[in-house]
């Protein structure tokens, strides 16, 4: 593996789709189509995002290189198996660190101190939080509800709280599958992740099935708001409710039946019927939020 091409598969940009949450904002402001400072802000904080993730990424196969050895695929990584050298690698972070905080002060101050925050959270995850049960994957789903309250900082719109509770359940039904994958299909599941101990498959099982239901009721009950219903003048978006629960229940079906689901994006992007029922739900919101009589969401100063 060349030096270019391993610096590039350390950044992780296949999973750079989580950062998609901080269009959120953008999407059910109603200022997609009508606001081109809107959308090239929106676009330049996707990119700061990636570049950030993608240095926390570089700086968790510096911190997990040996164990990440005797794990059978991830020692293929290119810090694990040599591929980029441990300068170099501590080079790009350092440099992807300074480029992406430079880039998230000058849209401003509020989205600063939301990539602050989200660099500082991946920094106690990777030192220590990763180790504390229940704390470490609240900490991942935390880190989703920072992306997108970021994506609404960045064009000035006025977050409601059913982003953050929606944003959270749903990344912690995906931490929460996330582990279960590591702990029935890892050989030694604890000596990968210390963590894995402390959990059964019983336990996230029952988790799992909590915050489920928490994340099917919470977005039904956004849909029917009556803040919802009189900002968009209309209660159709209850019609996308069906492929919420369809793409919680297939993902669930992979990780039962079909042992994935540790690595979502990847499950995302090649499981098709995920897929289709991820992007029909898209299509479908933004025809009914843009279709919808209501104004688009005021915007700050």
């Amino acid at each position: 593996m060349s030096l270019p091409r391993a610096l590039l598969v350390s950044l992780r940009p296949h999973q750079w789709t989580k950062n998609l949450v901080v269009l959120a904002a953008l999407a059910f402001s109603k200022h997609l189509f009508d606001d081109a400072d809107a959308v090239a802000r929106a676009a330049v904080a996707f990119a700061v995002f990636c570049a950030l993730s993608g240095a926390v990424y570089i700086v968790n196969d510096l911190v997990d290189a040996e164990r990440d050895r005797t794990h059978p695929a991830k020692r293929l990584r290119p810090v694990a198996s040599g591929a980029l050298p441990l300068p170099v690698a501590r080079a790009a972070a350092a440099s992807l660190f300074v480029l992406g905080l430079l880039a998230a002060w000058a849209l401003g101050p509020g989205f600063f101190l939301c990539a602050l925050a989200y660099l500082a959270l991946n920094v106690a995850y990777t030192f220590g939080l990763k180790n504390l049960v229940i704390l470490d994957v609240l900490a991942i789903a935390v880190g989703f509800v920072l992306r997108a309250v970021a994506g609404a900082v960045v064009i000035r719109v006025v977050f409601s709280a059913w982003l953050i509770v929606c944003t959270l359940l749903l990344a912690l039904f995906l931490a929460l599958a996330k582990r279960r994958h590591e702990l029935v299909t890892l050989e030694d599941a604890a000596g990968h992740r210390r963590i894995l101990a402390e959990y059964s498959p019983y336990l996230l099982d029952q988790m799992t099935a909590v915050v489920t239901a928490s994340c099917l009721t919470a977005y039904a009950f956004y849909t029917l708001a009556p803040e919802t219903v009189e900002k968009y003048r209309t209660d159709r978006l209850a019609l996308t409710i069906p492929f919420v629960i369809y793409g919680i229940f297939r993902y669930l079906y992979l990780v039962h039946r079909k042992e994935q689901g540790g690595n979502p994006s990847d499950v995302l992007l090649t499981d098709r019927p995920l897929l289709a029922a991820t992007v029909l739900w898209g299509v479908v919101v933004v025809l009914i939020v843009y279709t919808a009589p209501g104004v688009p969401m005021p915007r700050g100063q």
